[in-house]
């Protein structure tokens, strides 16, 4: 390719709506155009690097089975109320009517058009198991559109689905897509953590996210210092501190008026004691029921884990009409003498063997001296606390649990039979004996411009892009300085000699060396050849590797074998991986 003919427009400005270092540089390089908010266009660069991203995707799928196919992205409204994402998922999916007035979606993921192709077609054990993906648009009404390609409203996915005879063949075939899902991510340049995740909208028996860590991702997770334990902050468990004092010697629980006293900081200073020592309790309506949710002063509440341990599809503070409803006023609820028609989920911090402050369940009034066991007691309890910078690690016993930021580039799931049950779209196939067995599924996404944007966030530094010689859109770019007809019969000769095996653009502009060395360091170039007259005299041309900086004088007639000694050093390392277990 060369540049006059590339549709290459470079910027040295950043641009003001610019966030993150991929933002910056995809649109300072020409990479991406935008469109709407969160909507972009892939340019020639972009769109190049996409699709070698979408073949390393394709090359570690079909080196595990999968078959791919294409599903619409318009889907008919009756396959999503099905599984009742219909009604569940809010105004993130696009519902419209078409003009003979029948309800249709704009798909957000697939499973729904996946098992109903499932159900058609797998009728026997002979026909399991079998696992189907694509690379397809998919289409979030997003409310934050953020980060350039971080956070989009139309992005392209692949998304594959499995389907299996029972739960023991998913747990054999999981173990394959989470190592090709790190083969993936190593061929393109990012060392990916594996945590623990929650399943979301999503369902199933379990999931893991593949992170990049990253200060401008928006998920965050935490590491143990001692051992491999890794989660999402929403599936993520602390260890807690449980204090203890000598129970037999605490008062009876005393009525205290505290006018106008509502949150743990105004209670600290009202009774002189630590957060630890309170008993928070909010409100939720859980799918417009009434639940209190109980912890101990010094955690939060994490609402995902509640929402997970109810399994609400909604979960949001409770109006003052409700608690109005039940006769409870916010900011002095507890769990002390409540309703036994109130439902009250406390997290395991509260059952510590202390002495609390409760709120009152009237106004201007709370409780000292409260035990639990004693003075309260409730029937539902389980860890629904945030976890903590600095928590203990439940699985090793031993070590601190750091909280880090990150982007997410891929998730697995196990769905299990949330898709294919009675209730959903029922999928059975008969097994060798002819008797009817549910069919068991798992689900496996990876965003391709959110991979793009962060091996950008990944390697850049401020001249520009650092593309890893796998995903680059040109592997070397050929600067000739100066026009004279030697230096650029020289260049032409390097360009066709390369050509055969590299992806090669020459830079056959008018412009100055500066101008020309600045665009291939903000595109990112891995490989820059330089062709001058001074270098023509010695018979040689000037490699420089764009990641190290390191510059190689190379006489021409070793220009092929020096180039491919330099991606040998730049292809990504797959050993030391933390595979799983196949």
């Amino acid at each position: 390719m060369r540049y006059s003919k590339a549709f290459i427009h470079t910027y040295y400005e950043t641009p003001k709506e610019a966030e993150t270092p991929s933002h910056v540089f995809l649109l300072r390089g020409c990479y991406i155009y935008p469109v709407a908010a969160g909507v972009y266009s892939l340019l020639p660069l972009g769109h190049r690097v996409a699709e070698k991203i979408k073949q390393i995707i394709r090359e570690e799928m079909d080196a595990i089975d999968c078959l791919e196919i294409t599903m619409p992205v318009l889907n008919p409204a009756e396959l999503w109320k099905k599984t009742k994402r219909y009604f569940d998922i809010g105004p993130e999916l696009f519902r419209f009517r078409d003009r003979r007035n029948r309800e249709f979606v704009l798909a957000m993921t697939h499973e729904e058009v996946v098992t109903d192709i499932a159900k058609q077609f797998i009728k026997s054990y002979r026909d399991l198991p079998v696992t189907l993906y694509q690379i397809q648009t998919k289409i979030r009404d997003e409310a934050r559109p953020r980060g350039g390609l971080l956070r989009v409203r139309e992005f392209t996915m692949k998304d594959a689905y499995s389907f299996h005879p029972d739960f023991d063949d998913l747990d054999r075939f999981y173990p394959r897509m989470f190592n090709a899902y790190l083969r993936v991510f190593a061929r393109c340049g990012l060392e990916s953590i594996p945590i623990e995740a929650h399943s979301g909208i999503m369902g199933g028996t379990g999931s893991h996210e593949f992170m990049l860590p990253s200060e401008y991702g928006e998920d965050r997770f935490v590491t143990c210092s001692s051992c491999s334990y890794r989660a999402n902050t929403e599936k993520a468990v602390g260890k807690k501190n449980m204090p203890q004092d000598d129970v037999s010697s605490v008062p009876p629980a005393e009525r205290v008026s505290t006018p106008g006293v509502k949150t743990i900081a105004d209670l600290k200073e009202f009774f002189n004691i630590s957060s630890e020592r309170f008993l928070k309790t909010v409100a939720y309506s859980a799918d417009d029921q009434l639940v209190l949710a109980v912890i101990r002063g010094d955690f939060d509440i994490s609402e995902t884990k509640l929402a997970t341990y109810l399994k609400a599809v909604r979960l949001e503070l409770a109006p003052e009409e409700m608690l109005e409803k039940h006769g409870l006023y916010g900011g002095f609820l507890s769990p002390v003498g409540l309703p036994k028609n109130i439902r009250v989920v406390a997290d395991d911090s509260v059952t510590a063997e202390i002495a609390f402050v409760a709120g009152g369940n009237e106004p201007d009034v709370h409780f000292k001296n409260v035990l639990y066991g004693r003075d309260f007691s409730v029937d539902e309890i389980t860890d629904i606390a945030e976890v903590r910078d600095g928590d203990g690690c439940v699985q090793c016993g031993k070590g601190v649990l750091k909280i880090r930021r990150g982007i997410e580039l891929g998730h697995t799931f196990k769905l299990g039979t949330k898709y294919t049950a009675s209730d959903t779209m029922d999928v059975t196939y008969l097994d060798s004996g002819g008797k009817p067995q549910r069919v068991v599924m798992g689900c496996y996404g990876i965003g391709v411009e959110r991979l793009m944007a962060a091996v950008v966030e990944r390697w850049h530094d401020e001249a520009g892009i650092i593309w890893p010689i796998t995903v680059a859109p040109y592997h070397v770019v050929i600067v000739p300085i100066g026009q004279k007809p030697d230096v650029m019969t020289l260049a032409e000769e390097c360009y066709h000699r390369i050509g055969g095996k590299y992806d090669v653009i020459i830079d056959d502009r008018n412009e100055s060396p500066g101008v020309k060395f600045k665009d291939a360091d903000l595109l990112g170039f891995p490989i820059r050849v330089v062709v001058s007259q001074k270098l023509l005299q010695q018979g040689a041309v000037e490699i420089k590797v764009r990641k190290t900086g390191e510059v190689i004088i190379c006489p021409t007639s070793e220009l092929v074998e020096r180039i491919e000694k330099v991606e040998n050093q730049l292809l990504p390392n797959l050993t030391g991986l933390p595979f799983m277990d196949e």
